[in-house]
């Protein structure tokens, strides 16, 4: 059975609970995004719960509309340790729909001022439907390595790093 996930790990110079709260702000996740396709939040609260639902406005060159939005739905929410969302769209009539794909951060304190952070992109869930006109992981191998590093320059300018991605 070939791979359906991809993850890479960074540690960084920065306390866990500083991590964690860049990465529950949704205004912060165009600037980490590794690919320059998230462009704005469209809801803007901070993600308190499992189950909270929180838009962004997308740009894709290769996507039919080229501008559009994903919903994501908070799935896993463990301050300050792990936080991970299930991406997919709103319908017309406001029925949300999820591509079976979901985003997880894991974070490991590694003293009071350090953190290993771990990014995981998992399509084990994507329905064949969605497998016949989708490439999965849709993005190049550095993206999640970029992306930890964007995490890492946010919660703190001068962090260090060391990373790992498989």
């Amino acid at each position: 059975m070939a791979e359906e996930s991809v993850s890479a790990t960074l540690t960084v110079a920065v306390d866990v609970a500083r991590v964690f709260a860049v990465l529950a702000d949704p205004t912060t996740h165009s600037a980490i995004d590794g690919t320059g396709w998230v462009q704005e939040a469209a809801d803007r609260a901070p993600l308190t719960e499992v189950g909270q639902v929180f838009r962004m406005d997308m740009y894709h060159p290769g996507h039919p509309d080229g501008d559009y939005q994903v919903a994501n739905q908070v799935r896993v929410l463990d301050p300050p340790r792990a936080i991970g969302w299930l991406t997919g769209q709103e319908k017309e009539d406001g029925h949300l729909e999820f591509g079976g794909w979901i985003w997880r951060y894991d974070l490991a304190p590694l003293g009071p001022s350090e953190t290993e952070v771990t990014l995981t992109y998992d399509w084990s869930a994507v329905p064949r439907s969605i497998r016949e006109y989708l490439h999965f992981p849709p993005f190049g191998p550095g993206h999640l390595t970029n992306s930890l590093h964007h995490l890492a320059e946010l919660a703190a300018p001068t962090s260090r790093a060391r990373t790992n991605e498989r």
